[in-house]
């Protein structure tokens, strides 16, 4: 049985799979509606953090696809205080098909498919976010075809969702770049994994304090938030380092005439992005939210193994 905690847990060819088959059922969607391969499968939602797009778009991917979603916020399960994960995710087992948990700590994500006898979805942790990369790399592929030879640009804090966006790029043989200020770099373990995932593709990682230097020749320019939900106590620290970081028009400029802007959303807008950026000619920031949807019916698919 597969879990689905890292986009590195797979090789390319796997990757590359569950995109080709995201293409697909969002083709089909788009035909007339999806056949019902989800029939009788309910997947589990364990929420610790809110969130708009994760919680809607796995409920209607399970929708689409004729199966059930069961939401669960964070005051009813208590996840790893009110009852151990163990324990959780032993009792979710017997309830459920599937279980995809939004976490703050990455432990509790890879404890939870440690004792689970079925499927677990990582839907975002301190350490990840796959399932945004997916939906990235799908949003990626609609534009430019492949990612291979693409250079691919993150600016702003190392991340998890900068730490998932490295591993698909390299894997699918993209360059990697990331403009960050010192001491908010990315782990150093997901540094490593990186390095080994271009070796086997031959896709360069750089990594930079300029944006500006960045940016030459980028095909991709992604941010994020500067401050994440659980970072509250640095918000004031970071709003005096990162305003250097910004994208916005001057910085898209300096890119490739053809150039995408992406965020994975929520946006503080005119912080990391400007609102002339964000609803500009190169954002598709809002395709890329809704391709959340058919990347993870094509991970809950491959998942559940009906196509």
């Amino acid at each position: 049985m597969k879990h689905f905690l890292d986009v590195s847990d797979y090789s390319p060819a796997e990757i590359q799979d569950i995109l080709d088959l995201a293409i697909r059922l969002k083709r089909e969607y788009f035909a007339g509606g999806n056949p019902p391969l989800f029939k009788g499968k309910v997947l589990g939602m364990i929420f610790q953090k809110p969130s708009l797009r994760t919680r809607v778009s796995f409920d209607m991917a399970m929708r689409h696809m004729g199966g059930d979603a069961l939401y669960l916020s964070p005051n009813e399960i208590g996840l790893g205080k009110r009852e151990s994960i163990a324990d959780v995710a032993r009792v979710m087992s017997g309830y459920v098909h599937a279980m995809m948990a939004r976490v703050f700590d990455h432990a509790h994500v890879v404890e939870l498919a440690k004792w689970s006898s079925v499927p677990v979805i990582n839907g975002l942790s301190d350490y990840s976010h796959p399932c945004q990369a997916m939906a990235d790399a799908l949003t990626i592929i609609e534009k430019f075809g492949s990612m291979k030879g693409l250079n691919v640009v993150f600016v702003g804090d190392g991340n998890n969702v900068a730490v998932s966006l490295m591993h698909i790029a390299v894997m699918l043989g993209a360059n990697f770049r990331i403009a960050n200020p010192e001491g908010y770099d990315m782990p150093e373990v997901a540094k490593q994994i990186g390095a080994t995932l271009a070796a086997q593709s031959g896709a360069k990682i750089e990594y930079l304090r300029d944006p500006h230097e960045a940016v030459k020749d980028a095909h991709v320019i992604y941010t994020d938030t500067w401050t994440s939900m659980g970072q509250e106590e640095e918000a004031a620290k970071r709003e005096a380092v990162f305003p250097p970081y910004q994208v916005n028009a001057k910085l898209v400029s300096e890119a490739r005439k053809d150039v995408i802007v992406m965020h994975c959303l929520p946006a503080h807008r005119n912080h990391e992005l400007t609102d002339e950026v964000a609803d500009g000619p190169h954002s598709v920031i809002f395709p890329q939210a809704h391709n959340r949807l058919h990347a993870q019916k094509a991970i809950l698919a491959r998942l559940f193994e009906v196509a």
